[in-house]
Formats: structure tokens, sequence, C-alpha cells
């Protein structure tokens, strides 16, 4: 492998881990909006816990790799 093969980032999988924390978060918030009667509250609030939900596995991964 070069070292520019060893830079870059894998788009695709952070795309991957980003849309299931997406995923996850929005079933978190809609659980939230149904509780609160209040379903599109509960989804802004999902999908902002998703993004930092996919954040965070991001950071996990890459951090793993650097080791």
């Amino acid at each position: 492998m070069s070292a520019d093969q060893e830079e870059k980032p894998d788009k695709k999988s952070d795309q991957t881990m980003m849309g299931a924390g997406i995923a996850i978060g929005i079933g978190v918030g809609l659980a939230i909006g149904n509780a609160m009667d209040n379903i599109g509250a509960g989804l802004a609030i999902g999908i902002a816990i998703g993004i930092a939900v996919g954040t965070g596995m991001q950071r996990k991964k890459n951090s793993k790799k650097d080791e």
C-alpha cells in the first residue's frame, strides 16, 4: 500500500457508520416522540442523537486504525 492509500479515510465506511447512527437515532426519537405525543420533536431529537452516535462510531473506528 502506498502512503496516499493509508492516509485516506474510508468514506464509504464512514457514511455507513453515520447512516447506522441516524437510523438508531430515528428509532429512539420515534419512541421519545410517541411518549411525548409530539412525533416531530421526537424525530428532531432522534436525528440529533443519531448524528452524535454516528460520529462517535466513526471516531472509535478511526482511533482503532491509528493504533
